[in-house]
């Protein structure tokens, strides 16, 4: 049996269950992002790990490396702060556990910075980047994503609100404490769960983040 019927205006019941509150669902795909799309230029792209690492060190990776890194799959939503889900989206490229795996962090690192092109930041605990759905996407339902939806890798999280996953990825730090990325220094919730709909700084409980 397929979906059951709904008026205009209404979600059927058992897609309804499956969006967290205040989300509504979104048949295609927006283009949301802050700044412009940069130019990818293969010869000079870069990924990095890097801060606390186990040995100390730095790993980096060319973009041809990169892409020749173990290819999975995760079939997963994906909830934008601005109120709109899509659901099982079929996304392609990288699990975060393969670059842990890779390049592990020292035993003291709790938490990751995702660095992005001009700058941009996301941060995760340690244990939402190690999710096994947590993948740096090269691809979306097979098709290689448009640099407007973040080619060519950005991060998804879907256990999080979207903002945590950057497009345009270019590498992750290791870090022993917490520190607010770009969104979460400008009001956002340094966490981001939408299940308890934590999409702003002052919802924050004392132990969800460091001081504004």
């Amino acid at each position: 049996m397929g979906q059951p019927e709904s008026r205009a205006g209404e979600v059927p019941e058992r897609v309804g269950d499956r969006l967290p509150p205040g989300q509504r669902l979104q048949r295609g795909w927006p283009v949301t992002h802050y700044g412009p799309v940069p130019k990818f230029r293969p010869e000079r792209w870069e990924f990095r790990v890097f801060g606390a690492t186990a040995d100390g060190d730095k790993r980096c990776w060319s973009h041809e490396e990169f892409s020749a890194l173990p290819y999975e799959t995760v079939v997963a939503d994906l909830h934008c702060v601005t109120k709109f889900s899509m659901l099982d989206a079929e996304w392609g490229g990288v699990r975060a556990a393969t670059l842990l795996s890779l390049a592990p962090p020292a035993p003291e690192a709790t938490h990751v910075m995702v660095w992005a092109e001009y700058g941009y930041s996301a941060n995760l605990r340690l244990a939402d980047f190690a999710d096994p759905q947590t993948l740096f996407a090269t691809h979306r339902d097979g098709e290689l994503l448009t640099a407007e939806h973040g080619f060519p890798l950005r991060l998804v999280v879907p256990r999080l609100y979207a903002w945590k996953g950057p497009k345009w990825v270019r590498g992750v730090e290791y870090m022993e404490a917490d520190r607010r990325g770009f969104w979460e220094e400008r009001g956002y919730h340094n966490i981001g769960d939408p299940w308890r709909e934590q999409r702003y700084s002052y919802q924050e409980e004392p132990d969800e983040g460091p001081a504004l």
